[in-house]
């Protein structure tokens, strides 16, 4: 355990880098370490829940991950990274989390302070999802990206989550054919394959609820996506995502 005076003043990237050698494994794959004292049963929502409900076939293309768990993280300004810290930023300048790469291991740093299980949860998925992103084989991405086109051909509504949505506006707003590979598209499809695979990692952990909203794409085409990921990444033996699945077990 580090002291607050150790903390002060650590980036995102000196905390892992001082820190990186004392991390605990959960599993083979993943490490912790915690800059304040957490209660063994909070660590078991907080890193044991979570992991057992990755897919076998993510834990196969992921590189070891050490997460750290901080009261808050704060954003960089401008002149050094982001940083964990015992006092909360403003609002303006509070992360989620951050993630830097290490000597073969991707560490994310997360806050745990004021936040419901739940939403912690989502935020740790969301961090893996973008790791998982960055690592996809031309297979995965070309069935994601065929599903995509499939949807924008059929004037397919909303999004998942606000990222996607907005980089959808962007894409309809300044592209005629919006299925041409370009960056506009690029960037669309893989927030999109994140904010779709953080859905489906919550979903598989959690029973959660998908909240509906004039952004939110239509059911049966959220579906067809979750069935993808199902068949990409199957869920752990005794997990279940679609209501279907929870009634047969």
């Amino acid at each position: 355990m580090a002291t607050d005076a150790e903390l002060a003043k650590l980036t995102v990237a000196e905390l892992a880098k001082r820190f990186k050698g004392e991390m605990t494994p959960v599993t083979s794959r993943f490490f912790y370490f915690c800059t304040v004292p957490i209660a063994d049963e909070d660590l078991k929502q907080y890193l044991n829940d979570p992991i057992a409900a990755i897919s076998p076939a993510i834990i196969a293309v992921l590189p070891r991950m050490g997460i750290i768990l901080t009261p808050y993280v704060e954003k960089g300004n401008g002149k050094g990274g982001d940083s964990a810290t015992h006092e909360r930023p403003l609002e303006s300048r509070q992360l989620p989390g951050s993630r830097v790469d290490l000597d073969g291991m991707t560490v994310l740093v997360l806050g745990v302070k004021d936040i419901e299980v739940a939403d912690y949860h989502y935020q740790f998925y969301n961090a893996l999802s973008a790791v998982v992103a960055d690592r996809l084989s031309q297979g995965v991405q070309e069935r994601f990206h065929r599903t995509i086109r499939e949807e924008l051909s059929a004037e397919v509504h909303g999004e998942v989550d606000e990222k996607s949505w907005h980089l959808k506006q962007a894409l309809l707003r300044r592209q005629t054919n919006v299925r041409k590979e370009t960056k506009l598209f690029r960037d669309y499809a893989r927030q999109a394959f994140e904010d779709t695979l953080t859905l489906y990692l919550h979903g598989t952990c959690c029973d959660i609820d998908v909240e509906t909203g004039p952004r939110q794409m239509p059911s049966r085409y959220l579906r067809r996506r979750l069935e993808l990921l199902i068949s990409l990444y199957p869920p752990p033996e005794g997990y279940a995502v679609l209501p279907e699945q929870l009634k047969s077990r």
